[in-house]
């Protein structure tokens, strides 16, 4: 009898320990996605940059364009704010602002845009083909929707981030509008090693 209960709490525990409770993010979990793995575009500078040169820190890239009226501006403050709530660890975020506009949106445009956001903020930008690309590998879109005067346009596009971990894996996608406190929350969870 003793050793049928010594067997029975050994599968209990291993039982356990093989279905330990995944972290309680406020964002999708998207930890193991095939998708969002590659991302090669220029910076404002023009020197290439990929994924593998945010890692050491939580890298939060973002899909939009310079003349966004509402979302791609909330969702950079947003970013800002969780970092600036973070305190020291905020510095440990890296955010990624990748244009879906091109045409508009030259090196200096995205360097004067990002640039209220926080002096660290990478923007990446490429051709369309490029861009079309980055899009395509992180399931993003973004399509020219005509304006009201003529030659005028606006970009439709997903309203979301992706959020890497340190070691450069794909973890969480943020939908636009989820509020400061649930990104800080789910940035604490990945900084401490979730």
């Amino acid at each position: 009898m003793h050793r049928r209960h010594l067997i029975g709490l050994a599968l209990a525990a291993a039982l356990a320990a093989c279905s330990a409770e995944k972290p309680a993010f406020k964002a999708i979990d998207i930890t193991g996605a095939t998708y969002a793995q590659q991302l090669e575009l220029s910076d404002v500078s023009g020197q290439k940059r990929t994924l593998a040169d945010f890692k050491g820190k939580i890298a939060i890239v973002f899909f939009g364009f310079a003349q966004c009226p509402d979302v791609c501006p909330g969702t950079l403050v947003e970013i800002a704010d969780a970092r600036q709530k973070l305190g020291a660890d905020g510095a440990k975020v890296q955010p990624v602002f990748v244009t879906v506009d091109p045409e508009r949106d030259t090196a200096q445009v995205l360097k004067e845009y990002v640039a209220g956001f926080g002096p660290d903020v990478v923007a990446l930008r490429g051709d369309l083909a490029q861009t079309q690309a980055a899009a395509k590998a992180f399931k993003v879109f973004f399509a020219k929707v005509p304006g009201k005067e003529p030659g005028s346009y606006t970009i439709d596009h997903t309203a979301g981030a992706y959020v890497f971990d340190r070691e450069g894996r794909i973890r969480l996608f943020v939908r636009y509008g989820g509020g400061t406190e649930a990104l800080v929350h789910d940035l604490k969870l990945l900084l401490a090693g979730a």
